[in-house]
């Protein structure tokens, strides 16, 4: 493994992560890929970089932790990501589930992670352009769903499309103010909530762009 990719799964680990599986996918993607030519040296940090269209590549960090925190230790079969971006959470995810449909409301940002992670060998991944805040009505149930920007509140539609026995991971809350929360769904239909960690994301916005 590279130096910079070593240093930086070494991080992961004390930070937390403690699902070897994440941290083996994490190690094995060239997340160098995924940000333009002038931040590639800072590729391997463990922080949020600028992709563009005012968006951004989600820090290692967060990316391991809520990744972690879906799958809980098992290996999905139908995963649901709402914000395709760089395609850097889509291609951990990909390697870690047995299918994984993703949704963009920024048409140029899905065609290039389409692009890319075909290009790194990514076969069980669905490209979707639309609003996420609607997820992919066709395709569910999922079994899980990760949505990597922030909502104010969390969509109804989300909450529908997950299965019984299914997780939800999803920042929620106002800019400044945005936690991480689990939302599991009981065999029962109940939903049962919990916040982990305050984090800071992008806005979740309706419509395509």
């Amino acid at each position: 493994m590279p130096a910079p990719r070593s240093r930086l799964i070494d991080e992961l680990r004390r930070l937390g992560i403690s699902d070897e599986k994440v941290l083996a996918a994490m190690a094995k993607l060239p997340r160098h890929e995924f940000v333009s030519e002038a931040l590639k040296t800072r590729a391997y940090d463990n922080d949020a970089l600028p992709i563009g269209h005012a968006q951004t590549i989600s820090q290692p960090y967060i990316v391991a932790l809520m990744t972690q925190l879906l799958l809980q230790g098992k290996r999905l079969k139908r995963v649901l990501e709402i914000g395709t971006g760089s395609g850097y959470q889509t291609a951990v995810l990909s390697d870690l589930v047995d299918v994984v449909f993703t949704v963009e409301r920024i048409k140029p940002l899905s065609e290039v992670a389409r692009k890319r992670l075909t290009g790194i060998g990514c076969r069980n991944v669905h490209f979707g352009y639309a609003d996420g805040m609607q997820g992919w009505m066709p395709y569910a149930p999922y079994d899980g769903i990760l949505v990597t920007a922030g909502a104010e509140s969390v969509p109804p539609a989300l909450l529908a499309q997950l299965d019984k026995g299914g997780r939800l991971v999803i920042p929620v809350g106002p800019q400044g103010g945005q936690v991480l929360r689990v939302i599991d769904r009981r065999i029962t239909g109940a939903f049962k909530e919990q916040d982990v960690t305050p984090v800071s994301f992008v806005p979740l916005l309706a419509g395509k762009a």
